[in-house]
């Protein structure tokens, strides 16, 4: 009786760590899966293109990273990503990039990346940089910020809250990012809460933000405006 006790444990502890390796994200099987974008197969990123139709277009993109942005944006930011969206061949290889330019005083204001790290390496320039950790249990939210200059590398975690400002009135800024996944997602966390279609019930950030519902008015009516290109 016991040692069929104890298989019956043993057999629930293995179900619980198979769940746990299916539900996170499978390294590649095979060389490459190019996107094909034009199947209607749902799935969680894209269907296989049929590798004899695989052309070295699929994993190339003129992107021209090396031409400055416009960044006349109201917060003086501009980010241009290069995801699978933009190379097919980066389907399943959970990498992609981005340069981000910013004018005198601009910023890439607070925002998550909901399924990637980011490492960021400044070009041209400085910037005061930072992210926030999660709830913690003594209810505190800890702020990590640095200044770098041309050639720093800093880590924004997963998921976090972070930001980069360009604290010069007089020089434009640029930096690569780096991020961990094929289609990391961004929640710009200003747009999402006061922009969002249909807005959040006034009473409901009124108490959250605790300022009055004509404060929270005045937030939603404003143009805010997405930096990603």
């Amino acid at each position: 009786m016991a040692s069929s006790s104890t298989f019956l444990v043993l057999a629930a502890l293995l179900a619980l760590l198979a769940g746990q390796v299916i539900a996170s994200d499978p390294s590649p099987l095979q060389d490459f899966c190019v996107a094909d974008k034009d199947s209607h197969v749902n799935v969680n990123g894209f269907v296989c293109k049929d590798p004899k139709d695989v052309k070295a277009d699929d994993f190339f993109l003129a992107a021209n990273l090396d031409m400055p942005r416009d960044t006349t944006s109201k917060i003086g930011s501009n980010v241009t990503l290069i995801n699978v969206m933009r190379i097919p061949g980066l389907n399943t290889l959970g990498i992609s990039l981005a340069r981000i330019d910013y004018a005198p005083l601009g910023e890439n204001p607070p925002h998550t990346h909901p399924r990637a790290t980011e490492i960021l390496t400044v070009l041209e320039g400085t910037l005061y940089v930072g992210f926030v950790t999660s709830n913690q249990a003594n209810r505190e939210n800890k702020l990590f910020t640095k200044m770098l200059n041309k050639g720093d590398v800093f880590v924004f975690p997963e998921g976090l809250i972070h930001f980069q400002f360009n604290p010069s009135p007089h020089k434009p800024a640029v930096a690569i990012a780096a991020l961990s996944s094929q289609n990391p997602g961004a929640i710009t966390i200003a747009n999402a809460v006061f922009g969002s279609k249909p807005p959040i019930s006034d009473d409901v950030l009124a108490k959250a933000f605790q300022v009055e519902k004509k404060t929270v008015d005045w937030l939603q009516a404003q143009f805010w405006a997405d930096n990603h290109n």
